[in-house]
């Protein structure tokens, strides 16, 4: 969870109101990508990702407003008001009010329209991911003292589901996302949304609010 936590907190580091050229065949790419999820009114996927010599297993479930992440010992649950973390090793969970608007447009709601803020695109190539065909665009960000050097984003060329990627932080560390399994519009009832205290036994519950 702390790898994600950064994954998000590095990429909202670089987010600025510079306007930026525009790669017609990358932007083309990435809307396309863009409006397919957006068509979506809920969706789940599953993914590992590689940080160092290290690789976490984890998913995540988006339904509007609302999503839950769940990796590494953790998991976080908003329902677009309040924003509950679990951690497992110490069974506590804090309890906060969720801003979406801390987070920018990068949040797990909004995280495939983040290229149109900030960023310049570029296409780079196409490959194979899995027997499949897919586009790689590389996105860098127009701040120049941005944490991050650029990030990769792996669109597959049929579907326009985002397969794969990745971010190199300035420093040239490369973390890697990969989505084993996507399932769009799974039926999630809003409580699920909610963490429930009953189904922890003995959770220490931290009221940050």
């Amino acid at each position: 969870m702390k790898q994600v936590i950064c994954m998000v907190l590095l990429v909202l580091g670089t987010m600025g109101s510079t306007l930026a050229q525009k790669d017609k065949r990358a932007e083309a790419i990435l809307d396309a990508m863009s409006a397919k999820y957006k068509a979506l009114t809920s969706y789940q996927a599953a993914f590992s990702y590689i940080s160092g010599r290290e690789t976490y297993t984890g998913d995540i479930a988006v339904k509007g407003r609302m999503f839950r992440l769940k990796t590494a010992g953790q998991e976080v649950f908003t329902d677009g008001t309040v924003m509950s973390t679990y951690v497992k090793e110490s069974n506590e969970v804090n309890v906060q009010d969720y801003d979406a608007s801390a987070t920018g447009d990068f949040n797990p709601t909004k995280i495939y329209s983040i290229y149109k803020k900030g960023f310049t695109y570029n296409y780079l190539r196409e490959q194979k991911i899995g027997g499949r065909t897919v586009d790689v665009i590389e996105l860098k960000p127009d701040k120049k003292n941005a944490q991050i050097a650029n990030l990769q984003i792996s669109v597959d060329k049929g579907d326009k589901l985002a397969r794969s990627w990745q971010i190199t932080d300035k420093n040239g560390k490369k973390t890697i996302y990969s989505i084993s399994k996507f399932t769009p519009n799974p039926a999630l009832p809003d409580s699920y949304f909610v963490f429930d205290k009953s189904k922890y036994p003995g959770v220490e519950v931290v009221d940050l609010r």
